[in-house]
C-alpha cells in the first residue's frame, strides 16, 4: 500500500512554542486513523498540515505524493483531492443541498454556476447516506449541531477525495446524535472504496467501528501510533492524558474511564 500521508520530523512552531514537535507518522492507503489527545496537544494542527493549509516549520510533509513547499507542488491542485470536514464559515441562508453542491466547484457559496445532473445526484446520494435527505431544502443556518456535522461530511465527500479529514465530528452532540453519527461513520469506514480517513477526537467512545489505527499525541509529541488493538491500551491512554485511565473494548466499540480515588 502506498503512503497517503507521510510526515518526517515535522514541527510547527508559533511564537517560540512547538504546537507539533518532531512528529514522524505515515498513513497508508485504506487506513482509518483516529488522533487522540488532550486539549492543546496539537491534534488540529496535525490535521491542518494534512490538509495542506499549514506548512511545517521544520521537517517534510508529503500528502498524496506531493511534498509541501517543494518546487512543482501545486496545493491548489492537491486540495481538491483532500476532503475536509472541519468547522467552516458557510453561508447560513443556503440550503443543505446548495451547501454540498458548491463543493463541486471548490466554493463555499453559490454564484451563477450551472450544476450538472450528475453533481446533484452525487450530492443527494451523500446526504442520503448521512441521513439528511429530509433536510435538503432546509437553510444551513437552521440546522442542529449534529445535522451541520453530517452536512459537512457530505460536503467533504463531494469531490471524491483520496483522503478524508474529520475534526471532532461528534463534538457538541448529545448522546443520540453522537451514536447516530458514529453508526454512519462506521458504515463509511468499513466501505472498501471509501477514502483513507483521519479523525480527531478527545473521546475513545467516538471511535467508529472500522477505524484501524490510533495516533496519541501530548504536548505536540507522539506518545503512541499503530493498530488500535495494539496501541489503544490503558497504559498508553493514561500517559497521553496524564492521569490513570482504564480502557475497555466491548465488541467493536471502546470506552475509557478514570480509576476511582483511593
Amino acid at each position: 500500500m502506498s503512503d497517503v500521508l507521510e510526515l518526517q520530523d515535522v514541527s510547527v512552531v508559533r511564537e517560540g512554542r512547538a504546537l507539533v514537535d518532531q512528529v514522524s507518522w505515515s498513513v497508508k492507503e485504506g487506513e482509518r486513523w483516529v488522533i487522540l489527545g488532550p486539549n492543546g496537544a496539537g491534534k488540529t494542527t496535525l490535521l491542518n498540515v494534512a490538509s495542506s493549509y499549514l506548512y511545517p516549520s521544520q521537517g517534510t510533509a508529503t500528502i498524496l505524493g506531493e511534498t509541501l513547499g517543494k518546487p512543482g507542488t501545486d496545493v491548489f491542485e492537491l486540495r481538491p483531492r483532500i476532503g475536509v470536514a472541519m468547522a467552516d464559515k458557510l453561508p447560513k441562508r443556503q440550503t443543505v443541498l446548495q451547501t454540498v453542491l458548491t463543493a463541486a466547484y471548490g466554493m463555499t457559496a453559490g454564484w451563477h454556476e450551472d450544476y450538472e445532473d450528475v453533481d446533484e445526484q452525487r450530492a443527494r446520494a451523500f446526504l442520503d447516506r448521512l441521513g439528511m435527505t429530509e433536510y435538503l431544502e432546509r437553510k444551513f443556518g437552521t440546522l442542529s449541531e449534529g445535522e451541520r456535522k453530517r452536512t459537512l461530511i457530505a460536503r467533504a465527500l463531494m469531490t471524491d477525495p483520496e483522503l478524508l479529514l474529520l475534526d471532532e465530528p461528534a463534538a457538541g452532540l448529545d448522546l443520540g446524535g453522537r451514536e447516530d453519527l458514529v453508526r454512519r461513520l462506521g458504515r463509511l469506514a468499513r466501505d472498501p472504496i471509501a477514502p483513507s480517513m483521519i479523525m480527531v477526537t478527545h473521546h475513545v467512545e467516538e471511535i467508529a467501528p472500522g477505524f484501524t489505527h490510533v495516533l496519541m499525541i501530548r504536548q505536540g509529541k507522539v506518545m503512541a501510533a499503530g493498530p488500535l488493538e495494539l496501541e489503544l491500551t490503558s497504559r498508553n491512554l493514561s500517559l497521553c492524558f496524564g492521569l490513570p485511565l482504564v480502557v475497555e473494548q466491548n465488541g467493536d466499540r471502546w470506552t475509557a474511564q478514570g480509576l476511582p480515588l483511593s
